[in-house]
Protein backbone atom coordinates (compact mmCIF):
# COMPACT_ATOMS: atom_id res chain seq x y z
CA UNK A 1 0.00 0.00 0.00
CA UNK A 2 0.91 3.27 -0.73
CA UNK A 3 2.67 5.74 1.66
CA UNK A 4 -0.47 8.11 0.23
CA UNK A 5 -3.02 5.65 0.72
CA UNK A 6 -2.23 4.46 4.04
CA UNK A 7 -2.29 8.22 4.72
CA UNK A 8 -5.74 9.05 3.42
CA UNK A 9 -6.99 5.66 5.52
CA UNK A 10 -4.97 6.77 8.45
CA UNK A 11 -6.90 10.36 8.57
CA UNK A 12 -10.43 8.83 8.16
CA UNK A 13 -9.66 6.47 11.13
CA UNK A 14 -8.91 8.86 13.26
CA UNK A 15 -12.05 10.84 11.97
CA UNK A 16 -13.61 7.29 13.16
CA UNK A 17 -14.72 6.24 9.53
CA UNK A 18 -13.94 2.97 8.18
CA UNK A 19 -13.96 4.22 5.00
CA UNK A 20 -14.45 1.83 1.75
CA UNK A 21 -11.71 2.07 -0.85
CA UNK A 22 -12.07 1.14 -4.08
CA UNK A 23 -9.15 -0.05 -6.51
CA UNK A 24 -10.56 1.93 -9.50
CA UNK A 25 -7.97 1.24 -12.05
CA UNK A 26 -7.49 4.06 -14.14
CA UNK A 27 -9.05 7.11 -12.30
CA UNK A 28 -7.55 10.25 -13.20
CA UNK A 29 -10.75 12.06 -14.07
CA UNK A 30 -13.92 12.36 -12.48
CA UNK A 31 -16.00 10.48 -15.73
CA UNK A 32 -13.47 7.56 -15.42
CA UNK A 33 -13.46 7.21 -11.34
CA UNK A 34 -17.64 7.68 -11.70
CA UNK A 35 -17.37 4.60 -14.54
CA UNK A 36 -15.35 2.33 -12.27
CA UNK A 37 -17.49 2.64 -9.05
CA UNK A 38 -20.68 2.67 -10.83
CA UNK A 39 -21.82 6.53 -10.04
CA UNK A 40 -23.05 9.84 -11.00
CA UNK A 41 -20.27 12.28 -12.48
CA UNK A 42 -21.25 14.89 -9.80
CA UNK A 43 -20.89 12.45 -7.11
CA UNK A 44 -17.36 12.62 -7.27
CA UNK A 45 -15.21 15.10 -5.61
CA UNK A 46 -12.81 16.45 -8.00
CA UNK A 47 -9.55 17.99 -5.92
CA UNK A 48 -8.60 21.00 -7.83
CA UNK A 49 -5.11 22.75 -7.04
CA UNK A 50 -4.23 26.22 -7.78
CA UNK A 51 -1.21 28.32 -6.85
CA UNK A 52 -2.00 31.89 -4.91
CA UNK A 53 -0.36 34.69 -7.05
CA UNK A 54 0.53 36.05 -3.77
CA UNK A 55 1.04 33.23 -0.89
CA UNK A 56 2.58 31.14 -3.44
CA UNK A 57 0.51 28.19 -1.49
CA UNK A 58 -1.60 25.65 -3.23
CA UNK A 59 -5.52 26.58 -2.70
CA UNK A 60 -7.87 23.84 -2.41
CA UNK A 61 -11.09 23.85 -4.71
CA UNK A 62 -13.44 20.43 -3.91
CA UNK A 63 -16.24 20.21 -6.82
CA UNK A 64 -18.65 17.90 -8.30
CA UNK A 65 -17.05 16.08 -11.12
CA UNK A 66 -19.14 17.57 -13.90
CA UNK A 67 -18.57 21.18 -12.70
CA UNK A 68 -15.85 23.05 -13.69
CA UNK A 69 -14.20 25.61 -11.45
CA UNK A 70 -14.62 29.54 -12.45
CA UNK A 71 -11.52 31.51 -12.01
CA UNK A 72 -12.71 34.51 -11.16
CA UNK A 73 -14.90 33.25 -8.58
CA UNK A 74 -12.58 31.23 -6.95
CA UNK A 75 -10.05 34.47 -6.71
CA UNK A 76 -12.53 36.09 -5.15
CA UNK A 77 -12.78 33.53 -2.92
CA UNK A 78 -9.37 33.66 -2.14
CA UNK A 79 -8.14 37.04 -1.92
CA UNK A 80 -5.49 36.79 -4.10
CA UNK A 81 -5.21 36.26 -8.22
CA UNK A 82 -4.67 32.45 -8.85
CA UNK A 83 -2.18 30.68 -10.81
CA UNK A 84 -1.31 26.89 -12.28
CA UNK A 85 -0.63 24.73 -10.11
CA UNK A 86 2.61 22.73 -10.53
CA UNK A 87 3.42 19.12 -9.60
CA UNK A 88 5.79 19.93 -7.70
CA UNK A 89 4.18 22.27 -5.32
CA UNK A 90 1.25 19.98 -4.81
CA UNK A 91 3.39 17.24 -3.94
CA UNK A 92 5.43 19.18 -1.49
CA UNK A 93 1.85 21.03 0.29
CA UNK A 94 -0.04 17.76 -0.14
CA UNK A 95 2.26 14.99 -0.32
CA UNK A 96 -0.28 13.51 -3.82
CA UNK A 97 0.65 13.00 -7.08
CA UNK A 98 -1.46 14.99 -9.63
CA UNK A 99 -4.90 13.12 -10.63
CA UNK A 100 -4.73 11.09 -6.75
CA UNK A 101 -4.92 14.33 -4.73
CA UNK A 102 -7.11 13.54 -1.70
CA UNK A 103 -9.62 16.31 -0.02
CA UNK A 104 -7.66 15.61 3.71
CA UNK A 105 -4.13 13.96 4.63
CA UNK A 106 -2.43 16.52 3.31
CA UNK A 107 1.25 17.08 4.84
CA UNK A 108 1.18 20.45 5.62
CA UNK A 109 -2.67 22.51 5.88
CA UNK A 110 -4.32 23.54 3.17
CA UNK A 111 -7.32 26.62 2.75
CA UNK A 112 -9.85 24.61 0.82
CA UNK A 113 -13.40 25.52 -0.67
CA UNK A 114 -16.49 23.07 -1.14
CA UNK A 115 -18.92 23.17 -3.68
CA UNK A 116 -22.32 23.00 -2.73
CA UNK A 117 -23.73 20.75 -5.31
CA UNK A 118 -21.64 17.93 -3.70
CA UNK A 119 -24.03 17.95 -0.43
CA UNK A 120 -27.27 17.15 -2.82
CA UNK A 121 -25.52 13.44 -3.00
CA UNK A 122 -26.12 11.24 0.02
CA UNK A 123 -22.47 9.83 -0.97
CA UNK A 124 -19.71 10.86 -2.92
CA UNK A 125 -16.23 9.35 -3.91
CA UNK A 126 -12.80 11.42 -3.63
CA UNK A 127 -9.29 10.43 -4.65
CA UNK A 128 -7.93 7.87 -1.77
CA UNK A 129 -4.23 9.38 -2.26
CA UNK A 130 -3.47 7.72 -5.82
CA UNK A 131 -4.95 8.22 -9.44
CA UNK A 132 -5.74 4.51 -9.19
CA UNK A 133 -7.61 4.96 -5.78
CA UNK A 134 -11.10 6.43 -4.24
CA UNK A 135 -12.92 6.11 -1.14
CA UNK A 136 -17.13 6.81 -0.29
CA UNK A 137 -17.71 8.95 2.34
CA UNK A 138 -20.98 10.52 2.92
CA UNK A 139 -20.89 14.24 1.73
CA UNK A 140 -22.12 15.81 5.32
CA UNK A 141 -18.67 14.80 6.67
CA UNK A 142 -16.96 16.74 3.51
CA UNK A 143 -16.67 19.90 5.21
CA UNK A 144 -15.91 18.69 8.93
CA UNK A 145 -13.59 16.76 7.78
CA UNK A 146 -11.84 19.06 5.23
CA UNK A 147 -12.50 22.75 6.77
CA UNK A 148 -13.77 23.78 3.57
CA UNK A 149 -15.82 26.81 3.07
CA UNK A 150 -18.83 25.95 1.19
CA UNK A 151 -19.27 27.97 -1.10
CA UNK A 152 -20.35 28.68 -5.21
CA UNK A 153 -17.08 28.95 -7.28
CA UNK A 154 -18.45 27.20 -10.58
CA UNK A 155 -18.63 28.07 -13.80
CA UNK A 156 -22.52 28.74 -14.87
CA UNK A 157 -23.72 26.16 -17.47
CA UNK A 158 -24.83 28.06 -20.90
CA UNK A 159 -28.63 28.11 -20.85
CA UNK A 160 -30.02 25.03 -22.69
CA UNK A 161 -31.83 26.16 -26.04
CA UNK A 162 -34.89 24.19 -26.61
Amino acid sequence: MSKSLKRVRAALADAGIEPEVVEAGQARTAAEAAAAVGCALDQIAKSIIFRGETSQTALLFLTAGGNQVDAARASALAGEPLGKADAALIRCQTGFAIGGVAPLGHLNPIRAWLDPRLLEFETVWAAAGTPRHVFALRSTLLQPLTGAEIADFTKTPPPQHQ
